[in-house]
């Protein structure tokens, strides 16, 4: 079962890719000291909740973590919502409200897209790292705030700076540890059991008992690019689960964002057409899409597509290799084909 993101912890997260693993280990030591953190990754790679897996797994876990995005937002706007306001300080501040900064003390600040900020607003943020204090909008007090900073950007800060959108000190000030989450289309190996995982949360979510992936369907999958990453496989899962109305998940159930039209989504009341699978038999779904049925075909087409590499389709299966090799002694038993 998943963790809910405000508990996630580091040790929930495992990996089989190299890269990914590499992360995590840098998550670790992240975790167990104060220095600033950037998250570097594309669109939906999960960096806000690797962030959040950092603070849980932190000295400051019974602390506030406190995300905040600071793209596309005005400098006044920006400005109340990082350090509060006072009662009166402009049109429609009618009571006095507290800061990001402030609501994070002692804990971790998460500032999202911080590469996108204005350089007024990059100034206010370079003092508060700098000396720890700031004002509240509309007051001459001032307050502190030793908030562990953990920013994010799907771009690279040290190029932000050469092109004078990202100012060279506060880069300094932010760049304590960089972590660099790889897309998920160089995480292929790991795609079988993120889909499982998400595919038993979404069915606990609609209600539906989900056993078995038609290997149609794992294959579209498979062979998607996936540029939203993880939110995108997420959506996915979950728009593929909302067609399902049996037990198996067929391939026309697997429709990507970017297929959304209204003259292509499943109905779920529309007959499938007959599938080839085997020998191109026509396939019973109560009996050849068992969930043991699946695993195999998903099995054999793994294989096939690693050029029948033992150590490669044992990785991108998600499985050991002693592991894979039992299935194929199976199958060779019961006379299934590998290829």
């Amino acid at each position: 079962m998943q963790a809910r993101p405000s508990k996630l912890r580091l040790e929930n997260l495992t990996t089989s890719n190299d890269a990914m693993a590499r992360c995590l280990q840098l998550a670790a030591l992240a975790a167990r000291s104060q220095v600033p953190v950037v998250l570097l990754g594309e669109t939906g790679t999960g960096k806000t909740l690797l962030a959040q897996a950092i603070h849980n797994s932190s000295a400051r876990a019974n602390r506030p973590f406190i995300a905040f995005n600071a793209s596309a937002i005005s400098d006044t706007l920006l400005e109340s919502q990082l350090f509060g306001h006072e009662r009166g300080a402009f049109t429609g501040a009618q009571q006095t409200v507290k800061g990001k900064f402030e609501l994070a003390n002692e804990g971790t600040l998460f500032l999202d897209e911080i590469s996108e900020m204005s350089p007024l607003a990059q100034v206010k943020i370079l003092r508060v790292l700098e000396y720890g204090e700031f004002e509240r909008l509309g007051s001459e007090r001032m307050l502190t705030s030793n908030a562990r900073i953990v920013c994010a950007s799907n771009c690279s800060l040290r190029e932000r700076v050469r092109l004078g959108k990202l100012r060279e000190d506060l880069y300094q000030r932010l760049n304590g540890l960089t972590l660099l989450i790889p897309p998920l289309r160089e995480r292929l190996e790991e795609l079988p059991v993120l889909i499982a995982t998400e595919l038993q949360a979404a069915g606990a979510k609609e209600g539906k008992h989900i056993t078995a992936i038609h290997p149609e369907a794992m294959e579209k999958l498979l062979r998607h690019e996936w540029p939203g990453n993880l939110r995108e496989l997420s959506h996915t899962v979950r728009t593929m689960t909302l067609f399902c109305n049996n037990s198996v998940i067929l391939p026309e159930h697997v429709v990507f964002p970017s297929d959304l039209k209204p003259d292509r989504v499943p109905t779920g009341t529309d007959k499938p057409a007959p599938l080839l699978v085997g020998n191109h038999q026509d396939a019973d779904v109560g009996t050849d899409l068992s969930l043991e049925q699946a695993m195999q075909r998903h099995v054999r087409f793994v294989y096939d597509q690693a050029n029948q590499n033992q150590r490669r389709a044992a990785r991108l299966l998600g499985i050991s290799r002693s592991t894979l090799s039992r299935y194929l002694r199976d199958m060779l038993k019961n006379k299934a084909p590998l290829v």
